[in-house]
């Protein structure tokens, strides 16, 4: 199972935010000196977010991403303010190996449609809820939505993979939601990749049990930012438990 650091970009800087509230981050330096870091450290994947982008429905730190996809040789998530067929193809040139969608998917299904069809292979759904109900907008709207539902509508549509986030547990270090990512999983054969929460090593390794539904992945945070996992400590246990 892939352990993929994230490297959340708001005003050119590297920051967490506590719930996706733009109001309460902490600012952790440069971001491609991170993803730099990360990588050197063992990361196989980076997943990276525009949070300016997610706030005002339009990309923002393009020119930061392009610096990082060029300094790495691992592939890049990306996700924040992906609107448009344009931004996908313009993410895509500047190095990014996947798409992250997530507001389009409700709001704009017929460009979510296109996109998965026009860039197979290199679109992901992420999928972000508070209480199993999907929420768009840089978090800031929640909808009526069932996450599952609309999974499975990302399934058939031919998205590549789905990323699940609890919104209420991102940034607070209470631990991933496995119910519901479990839930999600097993309700779609593509993979998915579990977001929000994660404290420990003993966080990382209960979504690893996971791994059978076909969970592929999980990102962490706050957790490396703050010391409390240790990325290469964890790729070595995972190893072992292999």
């Amino acid at each position: 199972m892939l352990v993929i650091p994230a490297v959340d970009i708001k005003g050119g800087r590297c920051v967490r935010l506590y719930m996706g509230d733009k109001d309460r981050e902490t600012v952790y330096g440069d971001p491609v000196e991170m993803a730099v870091k990360w990588q050197e450290v063992g990361a196989k994947r980076l997943h990276v977010v525009d949070l300016d982008g997610a706030f005002e429905g339009t990309p923002v730190n393009l020119g930061v991403v392009r610096e990082i996809c060029s300094s790495l040789s691992i592939p890049v998530e990306m996700g924040g303010g992906i609107r448009s067929l344009r931004t996908i193809e313009a993410l895509l040139d500047a190095g990014v190996e996947w798409a992250i969608l997530g507001t389009v998917l409700v709001e704009d299904q017929y460009m979510a449609r296109e996109a998965a069809k026009r860039f197979a292979g290199h679109v992901i759904a992420g999928i972000d809820a508070r209480s199993g109900r999907v929420a768009v907008k840089g978090w800031e709207e929640g909808t009526s939505m069932d996450a599952l539902d609309l999974a499975r509508w990302c399934e058939d549509e031919g998205f590549s993979a789905i990323i699940y986030t609890d919104i209420s547990r991102d940034g607070t270090l209470t631990g991933p939601n496995l119910e519901e990512t479990a839930r999600i999983a097993r309700g779609v054969s593509i993979p998915v990749i579990a977001s929000g929460g994660v404290s420990s090593l003993a966080d990382i390794l209960q979504v690893a049990e996971l791994e059978p539904l076909g969970v592929e992945g999980v990102i962490v945070g706050k957790a490396l930012y703050d010391g409390l996992v240790d990325l290469k400590e964890a790729l070595k246990a995972l190893e072992r438990s292999l």
